[in-house]
């Protein structure tokens, strides 16, 4: 098979914003506890954060990490999570059903987000509180001192303010599985005035309002376009939430679901801009794509969990080499967007539905998912060009005309370096993938990484953690004014040029 990709450097998409390579860590399941957190653990520090746990985070280059929900946020008091450890208390936490023990909070969360080199997200309780707490933490977290809680703040230990910068005001308000969930009235309408009263407090930070939890909500559309009408003067960003499956084991629909994904963005943008229009304003709202990933595998398990545990084997997937291909794939179409979509969390990091997995006082290793975001993360800075992929297409009983070839070129012109991905979705055929190179007659290949695996339903364990990983071994040859990749069927491929 053929196909064929052009790239412009005079064609952009837009430049991305690194804060696209976002995370998530909520509390839930073994993500906080025996995941970044595990005291006993041989390796951990002086905080009881795990250091191989944050040097695999660091390997994903992760800019802004959202925290602390996701659904656990609309019934969490912050203050829990301050102060004298001793004096915690441990809650009934309904959003899991699992106990609380507020061994971490703020407090430590933003301590172990600037040793792994990332910033925080901080989402707001928008359910059982309101603009006040809101308000409250904001100043604990950001105001220096001489007021309550920036004093409160300097008591606890931390001298110097958070300094946070990105907020969400909720989580999935429109969910009927959230706590105290609004109509899109009522939370435009406290979305609304909470993010005045922050604004007044610290004008330098920036807004998340919740968008709808997906486009399958029967309220999609309007629920944007009510929340804005009360809330586009005051925040910065629409949230969009969105995860994929396959539970009918059909993989080349599967393969496909990131044009859903591109159909979702494509929607939200038209309604910002519906209220743009009707507002006759000159702001543009931008989108946070605060909760992606592929989450299905676990859902059996996770209904036969006993209530009232403390840190449960809870969403953890294990993800095949199919489900990477995926991500690559989700993660191309962020790029595609990029002009809109400028912050994106993969929901989430450890150990629910995440990419790094820990035994409690054992290892930790990177499961399949892992690579493409840590080759998109690292090599996915800079200006994404327009790709142009000319390829034959193939149906299925749920989805048309979906390329064989899903590409983009990012270029880096402070490293002088030009990155396409590229995921082959032929379950059959390699492709020959030819890039037009005509604005970068002088590109020398550094490296053509691929990942591909004869099973698609492999995946890494702690026992075999290489059993699905990339190798620098792919084929591309450089023309005068083109090169050649081989995209091996069904594979993520990261082509590297100098230019």
């Amino acid at each position: 098979m053929e196909a064929k990709l052009i790239l412009n450097k005079n064609f952009q998409v837009g430049e991305i914003d690194e804060r696209i390579y976002g995370s998530f860590i909520e509390h839930l399941g073994r993500a906080v506890y025996n995941g970044i957190y595990e005291p006993s653990h041989p390796t951990s520090d002086d905080q009881g954060f795990r250091k191989d746990v944050m040097e695999m985070v660091k390997q994903l280059n992760v800019p802004i990490v959202r925290y602390p929900g996701g659904n656990f946020v609309s019934g969490y008091n912050w203050e829990d999570g301050t102060g004298d450890k001793k004096k915690r208390p441990r809650r009934a936490e309904l959003a899991w059903h699992v106990i609380e023990t507020n061994e971490v909070g703020i407090d430590e969360f933003q301590e172990w987000a600037k040793r792994v080199g990332s910033k925080v997200m901080q989402a707001v309780n928008l359910g059982t509180r309101g603009a006040d707490e809101a308000r409250n933490l904001l100043e604990y977290c950001n105001f220096p001192k001489g007021t309550y809680y920036s004093d409160m703040r300097r008591a606890n230990g931390f001298e110097e303010p958070f300094d946070i910068k990105v907020w969400c005001l909720g989580n999935e308000m429109d969910g009927s599985w959230q706590i105290c969930s609004k109509t899109a009235e009522e939370y435009g309408r406290i979305a609304c005035e909470t993010a005045k009263v922050m604004k007044e407090l610290d004008p330098s930070i920036e807004l998340v309002a919740c968008g709808s939890s997906s486009m399958y909500m029967p309220t999609f559309g309007k629920w944007e376009a009510t929340v804005l009408d009360h809330t586009y003067e005051y925040v910065d960003y629409l949230s969009l939430h969105s995860y994929y499956g396959n539970k009918d084991n059909d993989t080349a629909t599967f393969l496909a679901c990131s044009l859903g994904m591109n159909q979702f963005i494509k929607s939200v943008t038209a309604i910002c801009d519906y209220v743009k229009a009707i507002k006759h304003s000159d702001k543009t709202m931008y989108l946070s794509f605060d909760e992606w990933n592929v989450w299905f595998h676990s859902n059996d398990a996770d209904q036969k969990l006993e209530r009232w545990q403390i840190a449960p084997h809870q969403l953890e997937d294990i993800y095949t080499f199919e489900d990477a291909l995926v991500v690559g794939c989700l993660l191309i179409t962020l790029l595609k967007n990029c002009d809109r979509v400028k912050m994106a969390c993969l929901a989430q990091l450890v150990n629910v539905i995440a990419p790094i997995m820990t035994e409690n006082g054992g290892s930790a290793w990177a499961q399949t998912i892992f690579y493409p975001f840590m080759h998109a993360s690292n090599y996915g800075r800079g200006v994404a060009l327009t790709p142009v992929v000319n390829c034959d297409t193939y149906s299925t009983e749920k989805v048309k005309d979906v390329p064989y070839v899903e590409a983009i070129g990012i270029l880096n012109e402070e490293k002088n370096e030009l990155t396409v991905f590229a995921v082959n979705r032929s379950l059959d055929d390699n492709i020959n993938l030819e890039i037009d190179l005509r604005d970068f007659t002088n590109a020398k290949l550094l490296e053509h990484i691929v990942m591909e695996h004869d099973d698609m339903k492999a995946v890494n364990s702690a026992d075999h953690p290489d059993n699905v990983i990339p190798k620098n071994n792919g084929v591309t040859t450089i023309g005068s004014s083109t090169a050649t990749a081989v995209l091996n069927k069904h594979s993520w491929n990261v082509i590297r040029f100098q230019v």
